[in-house]
């Protein structure tokens, strides 16, 4: 199929977007491409975010914060995305770089067996040296088109993407299994590996760019990686169809050590205690199962999800 061809949803689950919400849409206003259905899920914004994606041709729904999970919310936009070939998934706050940044990104399915492929994340503006080691060391400036087998050199980092830019051959999703309705984060990962099985390919396309990145405290960095090694405690298949993430983890503390002594030795300690809030949130996952509700709520940045899963959790 010829990628004009192909009939495009832009599709953005949101709340309370802020200021960086109207650079979004005039981002997506602005997009070479045409994009044939835009949608919203919000989850209760008390601002103008539905509004002013109203007045940028959006379609709205409307849930309550508490109806809200990434993967369930994703799926729900999928369903509503009508006769979409491919179904494209933005964060509130990533701005698309440039205006072929959709058409860069879509044209990777040119290709019949690609079923997934997402953008490159750069940093936003004045953005700390963390934040851009992360951009760096996750979002190389080549592309790359990875298969199953590739899995054999590349272990657990061959099913990483972000939904923060990414785009689904909506059949291929379907084939997947669809987005996953109780898992705690992680939806983008557990679609990708399952198209991977599936024999589908997964495009990274570095000139379909994005800005995007967060700064987070010590204690978000914690609660983050505690989210994280639920979500592989939850999906062991994972580890054993490919292998632990352990060695790309200790890449990556090697290359931000690196990177902060040569670009922003100040920020050293930043890293230092920022790895270790990684490296213990990490460890103290593990053992999420032997904990109350109370105390798992208190311990990770995804509450409504104990409250949700109460009684299937344990």
């Amino acid at each position: 199929m010829l990628v004009n061809s192909l009939k495009l949803s832009v599709l953005i689950p949101t709340l309370n977007a802020g200021e960086k919400w109207i650079e979004l849409l005039e981002s997506i206003k602005n997009q070479s491409i045409f994009i044939h259905k835009k949608i919203i899920i919000d989850s209760g914004s008390v601002d103008n975010t539905v509004a002013e994606a109203v007045d940028y041709g959006f379609e709205v729904k409307v849930i309550s914060q508490d109806d809200f999970n990434h993967g369930r919310v994703r799926q729900q936009l999928v369903d509503l995305s009508g006769n979409a070939d491919i179904c494209i998934f933005l964060t509130q706050d990533a701005i698309l770089a440039t205006n072929n940044s959709i058409k860069n990104l879509v044209e990777a399915f040119s290709d019949p067996d690609v079923g997934l492929a997402y953008g490159r994340q750069l940093p936003h503006k004045n953005a700390t040296a963390l934040e851009t080691h992360a951009r760096l060391f996750n979002y190389p400036n080549h592309s790359s088109v990875r298969s199953y087998r590739d899995k054999y050199h590349l272990g657990f980092k061959v099913f990483f993407c972000s939904n923060s830019f990414a785009a689904y051959r909506k059949k291929a999703l379907k084939i997947a299994g669809g987005f996953p309705s109780h898992s705690i984060m992680g939806e983008d990962a557990l679609v990708s590996a399952k198209m991977l099985m599936e024999r589908f390919k997964i495009a990274y396309i570095a000139d379909a760019t994005v800005y995007h990145s967060h700064s987070y405290s010590t204690l978000a960095e914690f609660k983050r990686y505690f989210d994280t090694r639920v979500f592989h405690e939850q999906n062991p298949w994972l580890i054993v169809d490919y292998g632990k993430p352990t060695g790309e983890g200790i890449r990556f503390v090697r290359s931000e050590i690196k990177y902060v002594i040569r670009h922003d030795f100040k920020s050293i300690l930043k890293s230092i205690t920022s790895l270790g809030a990684k490296w213990l949130g990490y460890k103290s996952g593990k053992y999420y199962k032997q904990l109350p509700h109370s105390v798992l709520r208190k311990l990770s940045m995804h509450k409504h999800y104990w409250k949700e899963n109460n009684s299937t959790t344990k």
